[in-house]
């Protein structure tokens, strides 16, 4: 089977909410050679990424989200030793410091990239979920962080990502971190707006982009 149609599947399943269908189609991924990387980043995300849609929109509601939430999570058991394994640390590159904003409480792509970022050299403190633009600012300064890194799901809670930059610019520490941006609700525009140093469709991206910031 072509890669492509294993990322179909892949995504498919989750806006299926089927834990069966999700686990077989991981299992055939990986069983065709495709690293766990590219079976989150290319397969399950876009189809997280369509259940969030979903839910803005009222299309499906709080069982279903949390029903493919877990489907996920079933995934991630088969997924995360291997990520572990295809890892690459080495020395230290750097210190994030990550969470989603103020008013969403979506966790699922930011623990993806806190496993990402440990697993490819970098020190992570997770902030968790609903987080205020002043614990970002003053963990990033508890940490000598290099990067603060900003997710947002929902259209509704942007602006949070934004209001971190401006209270950089206000405290004058806006030179001191790069601040990335992500999630299902953000685009490249977006972040060029508000005055972000990047902004990543993937966790995937997101480790990339990291990495070329602080090398």
């Amino acid at each position: 089977m072509a890669d492509a149609d294993h990322f179909d599947k892949l995504k498919q399943a989750i806006i299926d909410q089927d834990e069966d269908e999700v686990l077989e189609a991981v299992n055939a991924a990986l069983a065709d050679g495709i690293g766990a990387k590219t079976v989150i980043d290319q397969g399950l995300l876009p189809g997280l990424n369509v259940i969030g849609e979903q839910f803005e929109d009222e299309e499906i509601f709080l069982p279903e989200l949390m029903q493919a939430a877990l489907a996920f999570q079933a995934a991630m058991t088969i997924l995360e030793p291997k990520i572990k394994e295809e890892g690459t640390a080495g020395e230290k590159k750097g210190v994030v410091v990550l969470g989603t904003v103020k008013g969403d409480l979506h966790s699922i792509g930011k623990n993806i990239l806190k496993l990402l970022y440990e697993t490819s050299g970098f020190e992570a403190h997770d902030l968790g979920i609903d987080v205020d633009l002043f614990s970002f600012i003053n963990k990033a300064k508890e940490v000598d962080a290099d990067i603060i890194a900003i997710s947002a799901l929902l259209t509704t809670t942007l602006v949070g990502q934004r209001d971190v930059i401006d209270a950089l610019k206000d405290a004058g520490e806006r030179d001191r971190y790069k601040v990335l941006v992500g999630g299902g609700a953000t685009t490249r525009e977006w972040a060029e707006s508000i005055g972000a140093d990047g902004w990543a469709a993937t966790a995937y991206e997101a480790v990339t982009l990291s990495t070329s910031l602080v090398s």
